[in-house]
């Protein structure tokens, strides 16, 4: 499997536009992502987005040319922990045609993706966007809650809630929070 970046999948995902003639919208996730954010250095062989289009004729698209993908139409499902209301309104338009829309989620937003798996690569992946983007541990917390606030009633919010607390303190490691 070869490496994506995210330029060869925006002209990827033109060529599946013209062919399909339908409109398409992609929100990327994961290593993309971080691409834009300027991570040059994480390799990725995967598409991870939200879309709102043919999600399945997309995937056969994908998976025609080898390339692994995880798609939603809603991103938020992905976990108990719901994301940050607003965060389609708040996502960064890379590409723009009358049938195309590509976008990356904010990079607060982004964070709290991250977060809500909370693996080894994703506290590494959260920490490089806050430091890029300066964002601070009060927007961080603050984002948290508000994902919390509109998550169903789990105990995996409690864990959840450890997890950003550990993560603040590796965001600002000189507070006593």
């Amino acid at each position: 499997m070869s490496q994506l970046n995210l330029e060869s999948v925006i002209e990827l995902l033109k060529t599946y536009s013209l062919e399909n003639k339908e409109g398409l919208q992609m929100t990327l996730l994961g290593g993309l992502a971080l691409h834009y954010y300027g991570m040059e250095n994480r390799s990725t062989i995967d598409i991870d987005a939200e879309v709102k289009g043919d999600l399945e004729s997309l995937f056969h698209f994908l998976k025609a040319k080898n390339i692994p993908s995880d798609l939603s139409e809603n991103i938020s499902g992905w976990s108990v922990v719901a994301m940050p209301p607003g965060y389609r309104e708040r996502a960064i338009q890379l590409f723009h045609s009358d049938i195309l829309e590509v976008r990356v989620l904010d990079p607060l937003d982004f964070i709290i993706a991250k977060l809500r798996r909370f693996t080894e690569e994703d506290i590494e992946d959260a920490l490089f966007v806050a430091k890029k983007y300066q964002i601070k541990s009060e927007q961080i917390a603050q984002s948290a809650d508000s994902a919390l606030a509109h998550s169903i009633k789990d105990t995996t919010l409690f864990l959840f809630k450890k997890n950003v607390e550990l993560f603040l303190k590796k965001v600002n490691p000189n507070t006593t929070k």
